[in-house]
């Protein structure tokens, strides 16, 4: 697993990390705020409103529903 450090302004996602969570598990500082979800389900962008993080769904990635 590759740790990313927490001072990315974007991060390109995969259907495979939803439900998207920030901080993200592999995360240097997983710990650095509460776990907040990030919705991407009707634009395949949001972001945190702790950290300002930026998240992108990965062109041509489908979100399957329950």
């Amino acid at each position: 697993m590759q740790l990313h450090e927490n001072t990315k302004t974007q991060i390109e996602v995969t259907a495979h990390d939803l439900p998207l969570h920030c901080p993200m598990p592999d995360m240097v500082a997983w710990n650095s705020h509460p776990r907040v979800f990030i919705d991407l389900s009707k634009t395949g962008e949001g972001q945190c409103p702790y950290c300002g993080t930026h998240y992108r769904l990965k062109a041509g990635e489908v979100i399957k529903g329950h």
